[in-house]
């Protein structure tokens, strides 16, 4: 039995994922829109092609995420991926980084430069005042 993937709840899911309203993203879709058609929107098993289409410009996200999304495949493959049972959890390693350390490193780095930097300065801030506040006496 294949089980039909619902457009209408992924549509709902990847909103919510990215923290945006109904009303909001009825705003986007355009003047013919509201909160209420989005709801019914989110409703319906299979959306039209073109309105995916508009969402997923909207979303920032492939309209092939709309139509093969897949929750409780999902949940499977990371069910059968990482059991707490054999630690493979705790052991995986990836050796494949979305982020560049040494990146993350510099950016700190610079960060913390910045802020010694507002350190110093507010500090001959401070000692100028104080220089003006002894020479009133």
């Amino acid at each position: 039995m294949e089980q039909k993937i619902h457009q209408g709840r992924n549509v709902k899911r990847f909103r919510e994922m990215l923290g945006i309203k109904q009303e909001a993203l009825a705003l986007d879709l355009g003047d013919d829109w509201n909160q209420k058609k989005i709801s019914l929107l989110e409703q319906k098993e299979t959306i039209e092609d073109p309105l995916l289409q508009k969402i997923s410009e909207v979303l920032k996200i492939p309209v092939e995420a709309f139509q093969n999304f897949d929750e409780e495949q999902a949940v499977n493959i990371i069910a059968n991926t990482f059991s707490l049972d054999n630690g493979s959890i705790f052991n995986a390693h990836n050796t494949n980084p979305v982020f560049n350390p040494v990146e993350n490193i510099l950016k700190l780095h610079e960060e913390k430069i910045a802020l010694y930097e507002r350190m110093l300065k507010e500090k001959d801030d401070m000692m100028t005042r104080l220089e003006e506040l002894i020479k009133k006496k």
